[in-house]
């Protein structure tokens, strides 16, 4: 039977988001080593690995979670190949018999950009995940320097 609610966050964000003390387990995962980038890349992946590596290491991220990263990057690349194609020969072609066609290309971009969405919620790299980040030692305003 499929669970119901909300996933459950990630010790790491839970810290990060300022969850009190005692919602947070005891026994937080430590980052287990440096995210090293798997030689199998796409360029465009190797791109964005190099892009996101620095950032989600202070967050908290070590080696356990090079599969999922790994995923989003190569997940990213293929959205940027089929853009780039899309750009070179159009978003639709012409059937033999005249009726005008989308390109298989923008269905699979869309796909891939759905995914890399997905997973970005997952890595806190989106702006309503990021936005409920609050990293150590940081206070959270909400906005109070806009009032004074």
């Amino acid at each position: 039977m499929a669970q119901t609610g909300p996933k459950p966050k990630p010790v790491v964000l839970k810290l990060l988001q300022g969850t009190r003390p005692d919602r947070v387990p005891k026994d937080v995962p430590v980052a287990d080593g440096p995210l090293t980038r798997p030689g199998w890349l796409m360029p465009e992946a190797k791109r964005e690995w190099g892009r996101l590596v620095p950032q989600l290491e202070r967050w908290g991220l070590g080696s356990v979670d090079r599969m999922a990263l790994a995923a989003l990057c190569q997940e990213w690349a293929r959205y940027v190949e089929c853009q780039r194609l899309i750009e070179s020969v159009g978003l639709t072609f012409e059937t033999e018999k005249g009726y005008l066609m989308q390109r298989p290309e923008v269905s699979m971009a869309n796909r891939h950009f759905q995914n890399v969405r997905q997973m970005c919620a997952e890595f806190g790299l989106t702006l309503s995940s990021r936005g409920r980040i609050v990293t150590p030692g940081e206070k959270d305003n909400l906005g109070e320097d806009l009032l004074t």
